[in-house]
C-alpha cells in the first residue's frame, strides 16, 4: 500500500478497533491491514497501537495522530464528492427554520426556486425560538440579531427596519403622536414573544427632554400577523418590520408616525452548519436567495 492507503487503514482501524473490519470496510485481508500499520509506525518511529489477541486501542500518540489523520481523509473524501457532484442536478430535502413571519421573507421566492430546480423538496419551520442548527438537524436558518455562533457560516439575506403605524382611521379618532411620549395616551398593540412571554420594546430616540416613555401593554398579541391585522382594523398603532407592513403601506391601509425617532435597522442572515463542505442543494438555494435580496 500507498502512503496515502496506509493513513486509510489506520484510520479504519483507529475507527473500528479491529484490523478485520478495517480489511472488510477497505476491501483488504486483516494481515495487510496490520503489515500496513506497522510500516506507518516504523516510519513514524512511533507505536499507535496497543495490540492483545482480542483487540488493538490506540496508544496516546496514535490518538492524537489520529485526530489529524482523520480530518485531512475527511477533507480529501469530500473534495473527491464536490467533484464527483459538480455535473449532478441540485436534489434532496431542505430543513429550514425560518422566523414565525418569514414566510413574507421566504416564500414570494420559493415558486421561482423551484421552477429552476425541481428536485429539491422542502420541509419548513416556522418559529421565533432558539435552535441548535447542528443538534436539530436544519440544513438553514434564517435570524436576525448579532451572530455569536462561531460554527455556522453566514451570508447577508436583506435588511429591514421597524416601522410605527396605524390605520389612517385610528389616528383621526385618536390623533397623531407628535413624539414618543405621546404613544401612552394611545392603544399600543404589543407583541408578545411566544418562546420567552416577554413583550416586544419599541426602541424610539428619546425626546429631547430625554423623558422616559412608559408604553401602555393593554392590547398584546403573541402573533405579528394578528399584531397587523389588529392595526389595520383600526384597533391601534403597532410596531413591525417593515417588510410586514409593505403592502398595507403601499395601498394606505397603514400609515407611518414618528418617522424621525425611529430608528432601529436589523439584518437578516442565512446561516448554516460550517461542516466540511456544502452540499449542492444548500448552495443553490443561498446563492439564489442572495441574488434576489441583493441584486447586482
Amino acid at each position: 500500500m500507498d502512503s496515502l492507503s496506509g493513513l486509510y487503514a489506520f484510520v479504519r482501524a483507529a475507527q473500528t478497533r479491529s484490523f478485520v473490519a478495517a480489511g472488510r470496510l477497505l476491501g483488504v485481508s486483516p494481515s495487510a491491514i496490520g503489515k500496513s500499520v506497522m510500516r506507518l509506525e516504523a516510519r513514524l518511529g512511533i507505536r499507535l497501537f496497543h495490540r492483545s489477541t482480542r483487540q488493538i486501542r490506540l496508544t496516546e500518540e496514535g490518538a492524537l495522530f489520529f485526530e489529524r489523520c482523520r480530518r485531512i481523509l475527511e477533507e480529501i473524501d469530500d473534495a473527491e464528492l464536490e467533484l464527483s457532484r459538480l455535473q449532478e442536478a441540485p436534489r434532496g430535502r431542505l430543513r429550514i427554520s425560518v422566523p414565525a413571519i418569514g414566510y413574507r421573507l421566504l416564500l414570494p421566492d420559493l415558486a421561482a426556486f423551484c421552477a429552476a430546480y425541481p428536485e429539491i423538496e422542502f420541509d419548513l419551520d416556522f418559529s421565533d425560538r432558539m435552535v441548535d442548527v447542528v443538534e436539530e438537524g436544519f440544513d438553514l436558518v434564517i435570524r436576525s440579531g448579532e451572530l455569536v455562533d462561531s460554527q455556522l457560516m453566514a451570508r447577508r439575506l436583506r435588511p429591514f427596519r421597524q416601522v410605527v403605524c396605524a390605520a389612517p382611521d385610528y389616528f383621526a379618532r385618536r390623533g397623531m403622536p407628535r413624539r414618543p411620549k405621546d404613544l401612552e395616551q394611545h392603544v399600543c398593540l404589543r407583541y408578545r414573544f411566544p418562546s420567552s412571554g416577554k413583550l416586544q420594546d419599541w426602541v424610539l430616540t428619546q425626546d429631547a427632554d430625554g423623558e422616559e416613555v412608559r408604553l401602555p401593554g393593554t392590547f398584546a398579541l403573541n402573533n405579528i400577523e394578528g399584531v397587523l391585522a389588529a392595526a389595520i382594523g383600526g384597533l391601534g398603532i403597532c410596531y413591525v418590520p417593515d417588510f410586514v407592513a409593505q403592502e398595507a403601506l403601499s395601498d394606505q391601509r397603514l400609515v407611518t408616525a414618528l418617522d424621525t425617532y425611529n430608528v432601529v435597522q436589523g439584518t437578516f442572515w442565512m446561516l448554516w452548519p460550517s461542516s466540511r463542505h456544502m452540499l449542492p442543494k444548500l448552495r443553490v438555494l443561498v446563492d439564489f436567495l442572495s441574488r434576489r435580496e441583493n441584486p447586482g
